[in-house]
């Protein structure tokens, strides 16, 4: 049902043979999410202008690009473990290998030039070009299988957080330039303001032991209870972190992007209980 708030009534309605699995909206665009197939709507008509075939997808995972100009359309491909993209401006269709098992996770920048996944095993988060489908980054988020929740880029492509049910949302250093000038490139990697990346200070011994040895592990972490589900987004302040858990509670953390370390928790209510007993 396609409500419209201003005019107080239902405008459209659209319906389909097997149940919905996720919705996604832009100024132009409805893009809706079955179990196994995708459908791409105009905004101001419901025509339908696009459907894609996926493998099984029961979380309806799909995203799409918000900035004004051509949409860009990441989904699950056909195969386990592939990702596809979706160049509307271009008419162009990228498959992606992101990984060997299935995919859990992903997030899009809001220009749709930079991709995030993670897998049913959770341990590592890869960054990709949307463009090329190249690597450009690849993040350790633990040693143990997790199931990923969440997975949020910072405005500027900086910052990438994770949440998961083991209860640490996790904040990553990215090294990603979309759409820097040189003189913005060689600005950026001398800002004393720019962490590094922490690397696994065994890494002297690369190409011995495994690449876990080698890894980038988060630079910062806030600690929740496990076993409730966190979605996590960057706040409007600078270096803040706002987490909303499935069971009513909210939290506004900030980290420290030299130093790193625990986030300050700076709020912190839950909706679904009254403040005394939180």
């Amino acid at each position: 049902m396609i409500w419209d708030d201003h005019q107080s009534r239902c405008i459209g309605e659209l319906s389909f043979r097997s149940e919905v699995r996720g919705v996604r909206l832009r100024r132009d665009r409805i893009v809706v999410v079955l179990e196994q197939k995708i459908f791409v709507y105009n905004f101001t008509d419901l025509k339908l202008v696009h459907q894609i075939e996926t493998v099984l997808n029961p979380k309806g995972l799909c995203a799409v690009s918000q900035v004004p100009g051509p949409l860009v359309l990441v989904c699950p491909g056909g195969q386990k473990g592939q990702v596809r993209v979706e160049h509307y401006g271009s008419k162009k269709t990228k498959f992606i290998m992101a990984h060997d098992s299935r995919i859990a996770c992903f997030a899009l920048t809001q220009d749709g030039r930079v991709l995030a996944t993670a897998s049913s095993k959770g341990t590592l988060v890869r960054v990709f070009n949307t463009v090329d489908g190249s690597l450009l980054q690849e993040v350790r988020r633990g040693a143990d299988r997790a199931e990923i929740y969440s997975l949020a880029f910072s405005a500027n492509t900086q910052w990438l957080a994770v949440s998961s049910d083991k209860g640490t949302v996790h904040v990553f250093s990215l090294k990603v330039s979309t759409g820097l000038t040189g003189n913005d490139k060689r600005h950026t990697a001398s800002d004393p303001n720019q962490s590094t990346p922490v690397s696994s200070s065994l890494s002297f011994i690369k190409g011995v032991l495994p690449r876990y040895f080698n890894s980038e592990w988060s630079v910062a972490q806030f600690r929740l209870h496990e076993g409730s589900q966190y979605v996590v987004a960057f706040g409007h302040q600078k270096n803040t972190v706002v987490i909303l858990g499935m069971d009513g509670s909210f939290y506004r953390c900030e980290y420290d992007p030299v130093n790193g370390g625990e986030m300050a928790q700076l709020e912190c209510h839950n909706f679904l209980k009254s403040e005394n007993a939180f």
